[in-house]
């Protein structure tokens, strides 16, 4: 099936060189030396050592563990072979002199030229044919063998620099990965990359190891290839099939997964004892694989490194500030990849440090508030490091000026000092928060990047139904569940469709599938097993519309679901400028009653109930049944004739607020945290227990939290403040009183009493 994760890249992944990374819990500023900005480098290095070192100290005073610097590959290899380390080999003099750890970025986009001299066939070429001459960046295709090689030696011989030093922690071997990086071809109208004769034997091979024959790939993209070398990927929308263009994106999605893995490789051959990270520009939550810079799946890449993670700029550049549910679902997102398959956790590669700026326009001012929340609210997800961008604001480019925790002039600010505070309660507590974990959820969302492909290339749709490459139904979808629970404090997972199994959905008691037009046909029988065995599954409209091929179903819900949901469709329509509503029509459902309307988008979608244990539960304007409760085995299911959660991004209402908190109820999901209006989190830690308490409010919040716990006496210590909190304990719960002021955070580590 199209997964959009490697199968390849995931076993791969296994294999990576066996030596792990002593534990260390790295808070770091973005730092290259003076005031250049990444991936740009300072010339003259040793000679700016002393002057440096006024940053380095600065940095240490300030709280902060690690410098973050970089390397690019032009700087780094300006002749072959030939390499240029002294401004990493100063950085580390210092970190080691001044008691810090240093962590490298590597570019390898902004290339060197004797490269491009040395292969001229290995540019990135777009659909359209255009080749792309590199200019600082994006450098050339790693799919030719030669790129190839010299990317992997220029890897050891960087990682065989840097494992002198004990001050070197590690790396991030990519930074925000696509095809194609920090270059946009202006010159090219609707790009997409790469299609250069050397990507494009990459995939024929690809393909045959899907396939295994050119008669199969002809019946499966309707096509009468005579050789291999005919084989190319689909350029345009057509109304036959779009098979051929689901392949290519699903190979973009294994062919990066296993690039990094290679790159990984690399350093891990030469330094097996460094940690080797990653991290993405902003998770597939947001991102589409249609995107033209060739998409990255967040799944596909974290196994193949120690730590994979995000960039996080809640106020990048933009005049309205992306509200707290926002930063939330992206930081649950992370956390659910982080952790997934037993990994360890994620990392905070990138976290805005100023106000943002992309040529005229500028963000939000950031505040010390904003870094307290947006910091803390990434850790009490777990997260493993924290590295804020950057020291300087930006010194040139389209960025000038921005992102940065200070002044240019070097003024050290309010935001540095809270961001500072913050490293220094991490370092005091090293031990505790490497070792927290997040609770396991009784929530999931089911995030299946296969929604973006209905209809294949021809995206266009009008009323602001799904159209663009990142707006749309299937990004709200995923959004609208997630904001209509943030308020409950229940924790909820994002599990991708591809890594679904028995043994993972057996965790859950609720499974929400948002927008499940297409999906691939393999989990059906997994959903099927999970309701049968006892879950609650709720899924919206057109289930199983299409498989992995872009194939009909006979019957909606598709793939034999329809049998699980105990309804088929019978009509479906898109309802007045993409909008509908759900009347309730039921007297059984906890939480709601007759009358209560549910907002919906883009489709009605008509049920009728097959079995007699199916009711309809919710109807249409029109009479038409709008949602269907039914039971399979010893679970029930909902089947919803719209989007309501697309529905409650844009629109939320009480009435749909109410719903989505039923859901809870009906499917017996426990509630381990009570508080009113505060955001709450808990990590455990061995028997500690941390506990993160947030007010997002404009004014003073006073309340009491109520946790569940293991049996027995605790006693708690604010690690912020070091002052001790006063537990009233109960069986198997504890509570405090709390009143924090607007902004403010809490954290606190329970532990039993001795």
């Amino acid at each position: 099936m199209c997964r959009f994760v490697s199968t390849l890249a995931l076993l791969l992944a296994a294999v990576i060189v066996q030596a792990q990374p002593q534990p260390f819990f790295p808070v770091s500023v973005w730092y290259g030396g003076g005031k250049a900005r990444a991936p740009m480098l300072e010339s003259g290095a040793r000679a700016k050592k002393e002057l440096w070192r006024q940053d380095v100290r600065q940095i240490k005073a300030q709280g902060f563990n690690t410098l973050r610097a970089w390397i690019d590959w032009a700087t780094g290899e300006p002749e072959e072979k030939k390499y240029n380390f002294e401004t990493l080999d100063v950085l580390l003099e210092l970190a080691q002199e001044e008691g810090l750890h240093l962590l490298v970025q590597v570019y390898m986009d902004s290339a060197p030229q004797w490269l491009g001299d040395k292969y001229p066939a290995a540019r990135f070429v777009s659909a359209g044919g255009q080749v792309v001459q590199s200019e600082t960046s994006p450098g050339y295709c790693r799919d030719h063998a030669g790129i190839r090689a010299a990317d992997r030696v220029f890897y050891t011989a960087l990682a065989n620099h840097l494992k002198r030093s004990p001050a070197f922690l590690g790396f991030d071997l990519w930074s925000e990965p696509h095809v194609i990086n920090w270059a946009t071809p202006v010159f090219i109208d609707k790009p997409e990359f790469c299609y250069c004769p050397n990507t494009l034997a990459r995939f024929r091979a690809w393909l045959q190891n899907k396939y295994g024959s050119l008669e199969r790939l002809n019946a499966a993209w309707y096509r009468g290839y005579r050789s291999w070398d005919q084989v190319e990927p689909g350029r345009m929308s057509t109304i036959l099939s779009f098979t051929d263009y689901i392949d290519w994106k699903a190979f973009i999605v294994d062919k990066l997964g296993e690039d990094l893995h290679d790159r990984a490789d690399a350093v891990k051959q030469a330094a097996p004892d460094r940690l080797a990270t990653s991290h993405a520009a902003g998770v597939g939550l947001f991102a589409s694989p249609h995107h033209w810079e060739g998409q990255s799946d967040d799944w596909s890449m974290a196994p193949q490194v120690d730590f994979y993670g995000t960039s996080f700029y809640p106020k990048h550049s933009a005049f309205i500030d992306r509200d707290v549910p926002w930063r939330a679902a992206l930081l649950d997102f992370t956390r659910s990849f982080g952790y997934d398959a037993g990994r360890k956790g994620f990392w905070i590669g990138e976290l805005q440090g100023g106000f943002g700026t992309i040529a005229l326009n500028v963000s939000p001012t950031v505040t010390p508030a904003d870094l307290r929340i947006w910091t803390w609210s990434a850790l009490a997800r777990g997260a493993k490091a924290i590295n804020y961008y950057a020291w300087y604001p930006m010194s040139s480019g389209y960025e000038s000026g921005g992102f940065g925790l200070n002044q240019l002039d070097g003024t050290i600010t309010e935001r540095t000092r809270e961001a500072g505070a913050i490293a220094r309660v991490i370092d005091r507590n090293q031990k505790l928060f490497l070792d927290a974990r997040p609770p396991l959820a009784e929530v999931a969302i089911i995030y299946n990047p296969l929604a973006h492909f209905v209809g294949g290339r021809q995206r266009a749709a009008v009323y602001g139904g799904p159209q663009g490459e990142v707006a749309g139904i299937e990004r709200d979808s995923l959004l609208g569940i997630h904001r209509a629970l943030f308020p409950t404090n229940v924790s909820v997972d994002y599990i991708h469709i591809a890594h679904l199994s028995p043994e993972k959905l057996r965790q859950y008691k609720l499974v929400f599938f948002p927008y499940p037009l297409m999906m691939p046909e393999a989990p059906a029988k997994l959903l099927r097993e999970y309701v049968a065995a006892g879950g609650t599954l709720v899924a919206e409209a057109r289930l199983g519309w299409m498989n992995e091929s872009g194939k009909a179903s006979d019957r909606i819900p598709g793939m034999g679901l329809w049998e699980l949901m105990g309804c088929r469709e019978v009509a479906i329509q898109t309802g007045a400028k993409g909008r509908t509503t759900l009347r309730w029509d039921d007297t059984t459902f906890p939480g709601l009653k007759p009358g209560d309307e549910l907002p919906g988008t883009w489709y009605e979608e008509s049920l009728e109930p097959l079995n007699p244990a199916a009711r309809t539960v919710a109807r249409f304007a029109n009479g038409d049944p709008a949602a269907i409760a039914s039971t399979f085995g010893r679970g029930k299911t909902l089947m919803l004739g719209s989007y309501l959660s697309a529905a409650y991004q844009s629109s939320p209402t009480a009435a749909a607020a109410n719903f989505f908190d039923s859901l809870l109820v009906w499917s017996g999901v426990a509630r381990p945290i009570q508080a009113a209006n505060l955001e709450v989190h808990t990590l455990e830690s061995g028997v500690d227990r941390l506990v993160f308490v947030f007010n997002h409010s404009a004014k003073p919040v006073e309340s009491t939290i109520r946790l569940r716990m293991p049996a027995g006496a605790f006693q708690a210590i604010d690690l912020i403040d070091a002052s001790l909190v006063a537990l009233q304990t109960a069986p198997q719960s504890v509570e405090f009183p709390v009143r924090l002021e607007p902004n403010a955070v809490r954290v606190l580590k329970l532990s039993p009493r001795p």
